[in-house]
């Protein structure tokens, strides 16, 4: 029996899985293991950028070492249709205001688009009792964008 590998996405179709979706798992150079979390993402059609509550074990691992690996994949029920693709790059901050509007309006917009659950903003830093918009308009959050992508690893079914 011959091994089959699985194919390698076109450019096209990664930035499209990437556009639909919003769920992406970053790993970190973590202390004896990679540590891996689950981040809300946006992608402007260049960049991915992620918002991250300013706590936590991930502010620790970024500041030692911003070089990561983000998983972003789409898989059917019955796991007979899947794609996914993982960036490996570089985290940057964004300090930018105008640049951080932006981004957080992107935010504001993706989750009313997707329809997603007010609950989903605690993931951001902020109270789902708050309005939407206090995204934007406060900084409770860090911006972090995905930039020196030096490999990308694209792969579905046949």
């Amino acid at each position: 029996m011959d091994l089959l590998k699985i194919p390698h996405m076109k450019k096209e179709e990664y930035d499209r899985l990437i556009s639909e979706n919003y769920v992406s798992r970053i790993a970190f150079k973590g202390d004896a293991y990679p540590y891996v979390a689950p981040f809300l993402y946006v992608f402007d059609g260049h960049y991915l950028y992620f918002l991250s509550t300013r706590y936590g074990k991930k502010i620790q691992y970024f500041s030692q070492n911003p070089n990561v690996a983000v998983e972003i994949e789409w898989f059917s029920k019955d796991m007979s249709s899947y794609t996914f693709v993982t960036l490996l790059g570089r985290l940057a901050e964004v300090t930018d205001r105008t640049d951080g509007r932006r981004v957080r309006q992107q935010f504001v917009n993706m989750i009313t688009t997707k329809e997603l659950s007010s609950n989903v903003v605690a993931a951001l830093g902020h109270s789902p009792a708050e309005p939407l918009e206090s995204i934007v308009n406060e900084n409770l959050s860090l911006i972090w964008k995905l930039e020196s992508v030096n490999e990308i690893v694209a792969l579905k079914n046949a």
